[in-house]
């Protein structure tokens, strides 16, 4: 009997703790019920190389450590949008959740962490993602795959940009990501048009989209000269913009007229996606631009110099450079400090 009430206590203090801190335990499959939901945002609070070695699907890493964590959050994440939270075990998690509850969001915490997630044999990745919102809520997720490759997801519809499987670091498509809803390339280089990427991920509806030279290596597509436009699945337009090189001698790399840069926009939310080019006087013509992702792979495309012309027309809320190989970044930051300026792994 004594064992019955302590046991019953120990719950009773687990609920009120739980209560108080106003955020709710899940269990590894009602929490992948949760994030199968595109408004919640997934947030893995673990180190860096924590969440390189690993991560859910989706998960953008914010470190629990970092001194700013929650103004981190804030600043990505509106207080509308549910919030999902995992660690390794569990510990870390629930000290963020309950931070995260205070500062006045819905948070659900992954109980066991991605160690039972890992047990459970649940799906995996290993790239990095950057959760944003647009101006009516829907969740858009940008996954940073490698050099000039990314996948950008908002309620449920899947768009590829320049899938690309084996330049320089292996990428599985077929298995890592679901069939594409759009797949758009932006020229017919070989580091951005990969017929064996796009046929794994190709689908019965998958529209394939790309400039009219990529259109004639890959045996066809729909094509996209710049100045034109389409309607996407979901809503989402896309207009297709100029990208090419300006410098003397590098004109022949990507000439005026032959590639295209892409520009997204989801329920307001405009993403640029630069392609191969420099800082070309069109880009000042780009209004409202939420997110920039700009090459600086010198002297294929632009120098750090070039990238911080770009950006200043441009005025985005977000730069991420891109495609950038060997170049040295960081200077970029502090020659940009109006804007975010996100560094990331796109070798």
């Amino acid at each position: 009997m004594k064992k019955i009430l302590f046991m019953s206590l120990l719950s009773l203090l687990s609920w009120f703790s739980c209560k108080g801190a106003e955020y709710t335990n899940l269990d590894v499959d009602a929490f992948e019920q949760k994030i199968a939901d595109p408004s919640v945002a997934i947030i893995d609070v673990r180190t860096a190389n924590e969440y390189f070695a690993g991560h859910l699907r989706g998960a953008s890493n914010f470190d629990w450590f970092a001194s700013d964590f929650i103004d981190q959050i804030i600043a990505a994440c509106p207080k509308t949008a549910p919030v999902a939270v995992y660690c390794r075990t569990g510990r870390r998690s629930a000290s963020a959740a309950s931070r995260l509850a205070k500062a006045g969001y819905t948070v659900f915490n992954l109980t066991g962490g991605y160690l039972a997630w890992a047990e459970k044999r649940k799906p995996v990745s290993y790239y990095d993602v950057e959760t944003f919102f647009t101006p009516g809520g829907s969740t858009v997720r940008l996954t940073l795959i490698k050099h000039g490759s990314l996948e950008v997801s908002c309620n449920g519809v899947s768009i590829q940009i320049d899938p690309v499987a084996g330049y320089g670091k292996h990428t599985e498509y077929a298995i890592e990501f679901p069939k594409a809803d759009v797949i758009l390339v932006t020229h017919e280089h070989q580091d951005h048009l990969d017929l064996s990427a796009i046929k794994a991920l190709t689908g019965e509806s998958t529209r394939l989209i790309m400039n009219e030279a990529g259109a004639a290596a890959a045996g066809g597509g729909e094509i996209m000269h710049n100045g034109d436009s389409l309607s996407l699945p979901g809503g989402i337009r896309l207009d297709a913009v100029p990208a090419y090189n300006t410098t003397k001698g590098r004109e022949n790399f990507h000439p005026k007229g032959n590639g295209n840069g892409y520009v997204l926009t989801f329920d307001g939310f405009r993403l640029y996606i630069a392609g191969d080019t420099e800082d070309i006087p069109e880009m000042s013509d780009l209004k409202d631009v939420d997110v920039a992702l700009l090459p600086v792979n010198q002297p294929y495309t632009m120098t750090v110099e070039q990238c911080v012309k770009a950006a200043e027309m441009l005025s985005p809320k977000v730069l991420i450079p891109y495609h950038y190989s060997q170049t040295d970044l960081s200077a970029l930051p502090g020659r940009l400090p109006k804007m975010r300026v996100l560094i990331k792994n796109m070798r």
